[in-house]
């Protein structure tokens, strides 16, 4: 297995799709690439994510990044439907080079690739979020989600 970190706006909804794709073996809920490793405090420039551990012999990280793109603006920089502010930026982040490589490839070989904000960055910090964020939608099903739930449940 392998892991790497989405970050696709409101991590409600990108968890909820995430864990639904072919290969993905578990999803948590949390922050990427702050400063702090807690909870507590102001905010530290995180992103929020979820941590995805997969099979590669499954599903690539190219096919993954695709995925992603299935749910998000990648042309909107710190906002993905109603919510706005840095923390709801898009990102693909991992301390696996090859990952990288590979969701730059993604990147590059698409023809909007000079329009597209989604970061690509090593992951420097990760935080669990608060349990009461893990599988947020699954348990509230009519809280706020910035995905169409047509696309929550496209691979059930």
């Amino acid at each position: 297995m392998e892991v790497v970190y989405f970050a696709g706006g409101c991590l409600w909804g990108v968890q909820a799709f995430i864990k639904i794709l072919p290969g993905v073996k578990f999803t948590e809920a949390g922050r990427a690439n702050g400063t702090s490793h807690t909870l507590e405090g102001d905010y530290d420039r995180y992103a929020e994510c979820v941590k995805t551990e997969f099979d590669p012999a499954v599903v690539t990280i190219r096919e993954l990044t695709g995925y992603l793109f299935e749910i998000i603006d990648p042309y909107s920089l710190n906002k993905q439907g109603q919510d706005v502010g840095e923390k709801y930026r898009t990102g693909v982040y991992s301390d696996n080079p090859e990952h990288l490589k590979e969701a730059k490839a993604f990147l590059s070989e698409r023809n909007d690739y000079d329009l597209i904000v989604v970061e690509v960055l090593p992951l420097t910090n990760y935080v669990r979020s608060a349990e009461e964020h893990q599988d947020r939608l699954a348990r509230c099903p009519n809280d706020y989600c910035h995905i169409p739930e047509e696309l929550l449940s496209r691979y059930k």
